[in-house]
């Protein structure tokens, strides 16, 4: 079995979104308390703008967060004409066969590669992953090669290789 998905997918999941959020809630928790705090009788239009930015920044990484990242399984390996693939406890076989369509994402970070199949399965009818591809400012304005290697081994075992 070969590893397709990246080994930083647990970093991105997990710690950092807890890093994230954990800063900007000390940065609020600092600005209020110096507002607080000051020797200064402090006008609420002066430090609105310290109190309400990590309140927008929290906004957007949620946002972020949601739509990029929460939805990235595990881990997914190739063994053979099959897909092993790992979210949480739970661990999932694909064949090949059942790919409808691979499609990889450029200049996003982190990279993506959604797997479409042809059957619904308990969940849903694609999976996406990081893959574990080489990184670097030229690598961004090229195909994934994980990505190139899935559309032709599917279309392989469709018989419509080029």
């Amino acid at each position: 079995m070969r590893r397709l998905s990246s080994s930083s997918t647990f970093f991105y999941k997990r710690v950092f979104p807890i890093l994230w959020f954990g800063f900007l809630l000390i940065f609020f928790a600092i600005q209020l308390w110096a507002t607080q705090h000051a020797g200064v009788v402090v006008q609420p239009p002066e430090f609105v703008p310290f109190l309400l930015m990590p309140l927008l920044m929290a906004g957007v990484g949620f946002f972020i967060f949601r739509k990029l990242i929460r939805d990235l399984v595990d881990e997914v390996w190739l063994d053979g004409d099959w897909l092993v693939v790992k979210d949480r406890d739970e661990q999932r076989r694909v064949a090949l066969s059942d790919v409808m369509n691979v499609n990889a994402t450029t200049l996003t970070n982190p990279r993506r590669i959604t797997v479409m199949l042809r059957t619904d399965s308990r969940h849903g009818r694609s999976f996406s992953f990081m893959p574990a591809s080489p990184r670097g400012f030229l690598s961004a304005f090229k195909p994934d090669p994980i990505a190139l290697e899935l559309i032709e081994r599917v279309d392989a075992l469709r018989g419509t290789a080029r």
